[in-house]
């Protein structure tokens, strides 16, 4: 274990150790020395410290980080709090992944949304009332039909044998009124599938333990959930997310670790067209087990963000005139209406997604409990 380091430069240095090499001590320090750009960056419900406690958490249950470089560990935890998602935990939501950066020549965290995650993000949009997601088997009652006024319904079977698949829909109830759903039948899922990267290492190696092939149903929720999110009124965090996950699906680097540097944030050329759903994502799929093969990580382009200083500047002014008397009642903008238009149908290559974890593969507790 690594002596516990005590000057600035060593703990920057630090960042790019693994966390096992750094040792629980210096990775304490680490976060100390970061607290400022943790305020700057973090909801204000939580605190650094808290933040510590996280990160130490992952790590215990998910031992394979300890193999992961430092920043970058600090900065997906970081992304988890941003997000509001709890990493690692039998709810699904968000995981934290090792990820081996070829290109670097280090072993790097990512996160992956789960399809749980990601209702939850749309949810808290604020312009959707209900979201869900659900298979359709043979034996049910089943139509769908498209026109002036779309509809779908689906009575299922509620005893003996449902039958095979026929797809996997998801459905959502806008406040603004109308809704939006989106269909993919199984040959459409599948094709996700085979383009997948986890799946075809999976294939490769003869490995059954990948959840395309362990829970089917589970990843053919977030693919069509995934696509219809793209036409749905979107959040700040539900279109990070998106973004994020856009890279994760195709094997790049997420930049996770720039989070400390407080300035900019790594994302995608097309990071903006990803969680509109302008353009389409490339198939590619991140296998949630840290034996795969090497992925060949693609070269990121940095966004300019506002500096750890800027934000802090601006917490501040929020802060005042949070607590300055008013003078008069302002008016309240109104919301934008929202739209049920109907939007191109993607092309059926365009949502692959990365492997994650079944939901109950690891009883890891709540990691934001204290």
């Amino acid at each position: 274990m690594t002596p516990p380091t005590k000057s600035v430069a060593e703990l920057r240095a630090a960042g790019k150790q693994t966390a096992k090499q750094a040792g629980g001590s210096t990775v304490a320090a680490f976060f100390e020395l970061n607290k400022d750009a943790i305020k700057a960056v973090l909801p204000q419900h939580m605190t650094p410290d808290r933040m510590l406690k996280i990160a130490l958490r992952a790590m215990r249950t998910t031992p394979k980080l300890m193999n992961c470089t430092l920043d970058s560990l600090f900065g997906a935890v970081i992304t988890c709090a941003q997000l509001g998602l709890e990493p690692n935990t039998p709810q699904g939501h968000i995981y934290l992944i090792p990820f081996e950066n070829r290109r670097k020549g280090v072993t790097e965290v990512q996160v992956v949304i789960g399809y749980k995650g990601l209702l939850d993000l749309a949810r808290r949009s604020g312009e959707i009332e209900t979201i869900a997601a659900r298979v359709a088997y043979k034996g049910d009652d089943f139509s769908i039909e498209y026109g002036t006024t779309d509809s779908i319904t689906h009575k299922p079977k509620m005893e003996g044998d449902v039958g095979k698949p026929l797809g996997v829909y998801a459905v959502a109830k806008l406040k603004g009124g109308g809704y939006q759903f989106e269909w993919m039948s199984v040959a459409q899922v599948n094709e996700i599938r085979d383009g997948s990267q986890g799946y075809k290492t999976a294939v490769r190696y003869n490995k059954t333990d990948t959840p395309w092939v362990s829970n089917w149903e589970e990843m053919a929720r977030k693919t069509v959930i995934r696509r219809l999110c793209k036409y749905l009124p979107m959040s700040i965090e539900l279109a990070t997310a998106a973004a994020l996950d856009g890279r994760a699906e195709k094997g790049m680097d997420q930049g996770l670790e720039h989070v400390l540097d407080g300035d900019f944030m790594v994302l995608p050329e097309d990071a903006t067209d990803e969680a509109s759903g302008d353009q389409a994502a490339e198939n590619g799929e991140q296998d949630a087990d840290a034996s795969s093969p090497q992925i060949e990580s693609k070269p990121e382009q940095a966004m300019p963000m506002p500096t750890v200083d800027e934000r802090q500047a601006e917490r501040v002014e929020t802060d005042s005139s949070a607590t300055a008397p008013k003078s008069a009642a302002q008016p309240k903008a109104a919301r934008p209406a929202s739209t049920t238009a109907s939007a191109p149908p993607p092309s059926p290559t365009e949502d692959a997604i990365p492997d994650l974890p079944a939901d109950d593969d690891t009883d890891t507790g709540s990691l934001f409990s204290e």
